[in-house]
């Protein structure tokens, strides 16, 4: 019987294949690349959507500086 099969939800698919690699009880070491390697990938998932919205949003540096507008605020004085 898998790992999986005695959790129930609301774990993720993640959730659960983390849950089967804890259970071989790695390393603290490889932990820590394990860790790394994760926040790597979930790091490039979220540049790789930010690059793709900016090319179908045709945005560019200027652009964003152009319509930049700050708030004017009352000054206190």
């Amino acid at each position: 019987m898998g790992v999986d099969a005695n959790i129930s939800q609301p774990f993720s698919n993640l959730q659960l294949e983390l849950l089967k690699l804890y259970a071989s009880n790695v390393q603290e070491e490889d932990l820590l690349q394990i860790r790394d390697l994760l926040a790597k990938f979930f790091f490039e998932k979220a540049k790789d959507a930010a690059d793709k919205a900016w090319e179908e949003k045709n945005l560019t540096e200027q652009g964003l500086i152009d319509k930049h507008h700050r708030t004017a605020y009352p000054s206190n004085h």
